[in-house]
């Protein structure tokens, strides 16, 4: 059999992932740094080798991400919103209809039909509320790692609101919180409830009353997704490896 090669080359993380008839092999994960290529094929040599098998064994690799373009093998690139629609579809069975991908940099939001085509998208403003890099910039200001935020978020004992949606003045927000005393407990709940709310304004038009799938690194977080049914008043649905959505919708699809 042979191998296909899903690459995401994306602004601060860079996953492969392999495929063989559809199904996962392997999957890894590096954090996006200068010299883009390297770190990809780095991930490649590892695939083969966690996975035992040969260079040779590679029928195809396709990349996709903001540096597609860096990966010189790549038989091929994809857009990132094709290939997001293209995996969910594949991943959901089919069942897919409005996708939320939540990246380093950005937010989409996505309309797709039962073959994973993209009937309609939207993107967020060039500012950072909302994505990635925001809870990474979050999680230093609270001195907590990311991966704490659930525990924080349901230990939350009290009500407060982040109202700013852009970056810098939430920034000033949650600087502000801390320097009156306001435990981290509430502000992680309030940080979730503020990206829901911002989530929602972006995709809610895409939203045709069907569960929403989540993708993209901060999909990791369940308190996300529990903010924004709540704010959606929605079913929404994680991925199991909800980071790695873009890069199979790379491996498997029909280019």
């Amino acid at each position: 059999m042979s191998i296909r090669v899903g690459l995401d080359l994306g602004s601060t993380a860079i996953k492969a992932i392999f495929t063989e008839e559809g199904k996962c092999l392997w999957r890894g994960v590096l954090p996006t740094v200068p010299g883009q290529e390297a770190v990809a094929s780095a991930l490649i040599n590892a695939g083969l080798t966690e996975s035992k098998r040969m260079r040779g064994d590679i029928a195809d690799v396709v990349s996709t991400g903001y540096g597609k373009k860096l990966f010189a093998c790549a038989r091929a690139n994809v857009d990132e919103i094709t290939a997001n629609a293209e995996g969910a579809a594949k991943l959901s069975g089919g069942e897919a209809r409005t996708v939320i991908n939540v990246g380093g940099q950005d937010i989409k939001a996505i309309r797709v039909d039962e073959r994973g085509v993209v009937v309609d998208f939207r993107m967020n403003d060039k500012c950072a509320a909302g994505t990635g890099r925001f809870f990474e910039l979050a999680a230093r200001l609270l001195d907590s790692p990311i991966s704490d935020f659930d525990w924080l978020a349901k230990n939350s004992t009290e009500e407060v609101e982040l109202n700013s949606t852009c970056a810098v003045f939430a920034e000033s927000e949650i600087v502000s919180l801390l320097a009156r005393g306001i435990p981290k407990e509430d502000i992680a709940k309030a940080l979730y409830a503020s990206v829901a709310r911002r989530i929602a304004g972006l995709a809610g038009p895409l939203c045709g009353g069907e569960p929403v799938y989540l993708d993209g690194g901060a999909a990791r977080n369940r308190g996300l997704a529990e903010a924004l049914e709540d704010e959606m008043m929605t079913e929404v649905r994680v991925f199991e490896h909800p980071q790695f959505t873009v890069a199979y919708g790379a491996a498997v699809s029909s280019l």
